[in-house]
């Protein structure tokens, strides 16, 4: 079977690892361009894996040879570099957010929906995750009885120098955002923002949502970009017949220096390095196949109507409704 030939834009510590992981992990992809504003970057990680520089991203998007396009440029840049995507008509995985307003996110689902065809996956991987697919199937299957509630925590050791007090919504919270209705197969009816106090001026981290489902499960969700000590992702379903939560799932458990436990790891790309695999190889297999089947932009849409009102509740300390409309046909099952 040939192979499908991936143009990559961005290659930052996320794009970085993604071009890595394809070239070693996923047999039936190859990577044969690259693009990043930082050009001393982009020639290395293209030498790494054979592949050549690009000038621009509608280099990369529009060569013949570039049957996908894999996006993880910053943020701001998602959603133009997606439509001209849609509009090469080339299957795009996009990192999210997809875009950084639910406006953005819906022009992108209707120049899909125009279409008439799939093309859009956006980077929510912990739906590939082990752990987070494990705990799924006990919701699903009603291991734990009719859940009540569920408490996320999502920890950084450190923000980027460009975060803000929005953008921890947006960048960060946007995975609970994501993957909690997934989780549960619900929909998302409300949120209420609240946070410790803060210096005057400062990032407003971290962040507390306290958010409402239409199946009337109630969802905590810690974001702390800061916190210090590592990378840590919990998540923990408390149902009326059991509870079920995420463990280490990898890795060595110590009893050392008087304490017992697992290590922390150090960033995002190293707690889902297994996630990442399994969404790369599957968004691979989807453009062989002609037919997209991850997290599609509907989804990142819905995301991003949360993300909304998480920020109207950010600056008014109120409840603040969250309408999903229904979607359109091309993202029913």
């Amino acid at each position: 079977m040939s192979k499908v030939r991936v143009g990559v834009i961005g290659t930052g510590a996320m794009g970085t690892s993604h071009v890595r992981t394809l070239s070693r992990w996923v047999s039936q992809a190859q990577v044969v361009t690259a693009y990043d504003a930082d050009v001393a970057r982009v020639k290395q990680v293209c030498q790494e894996v054979g592949a050549r520089t690009a000038d621009g991203p509608e280099a990369v998007i529009g060569a013949d040879d570039v049957d996908a396009v894999l996006i993880a440029a910053p943020d701001p840049l998602h959603q133009d570099l997606v439509m001209s995507c849609l509009s090469a008509g080339k299957p795009v995985l996009c990192e999210k957010p997809l875009a950084t307003s639910a406006t953005g996110s819906q022009e992108i689902i209707d120049a899909e929906v125009a279409l008439g065809r799939r093309l859009v996956q956006v980077g929510f991987m912990r739906r590939y995750d082990p752990a987070y697919v494990a705990l799924r199937s006990t919701v699903l299957d009603g291991d734990l009885g009719a859940v009540r509630v569920v408490h996320c925590v999502h920890r950084n050791a450190e923000s980027h120098p460009s975060a803000t007090s929005e953008g921890i919504v947006t960048n960060s919270m946007i995975h609970e955002l994501d993957t909690v209705p997934w989780l549960l197969d619900d929909t998302w009816s409300a949120v209420t923002m609240t946070l410790p106090k803060v210096a005057d001026g400062a990032l407003r981290d971290p962040q507390i949502g306290v958010l409402e489902t239409a199946g009337g499960v109630v969802v905590t969700s810690e974001v702390f970009v800061n916190a210090g000590y590592g990378y840590d992702v919990q998540c923990e379903v408390v149902g009326d017949a059991g509870t079920a939560r995420l463990t280490p799932p990898y890795g060595l458990g110590f009893r050392r220096g008087g304490s017992d436990g697992f290590p922390v790891a150090a960033d995002f790309i190293v707690r889902f390095d297994d996630a990442y695999r399994f969404e790369l190889a599957a968004w691979v297999d989807s453009v062989a196949a002609g037919s997209a089947t991850g997290a599609s932009a509907w989804d990142a849409h819905r995301a991003d109507l949360a993300a909304e009102a998480a920020r109207r509740s950010l600056t008014s300390g109120t409840r603040e409704t969250i309408t999903t409309p229904d979607p359109p046909d091309l993202y029913r099952p």
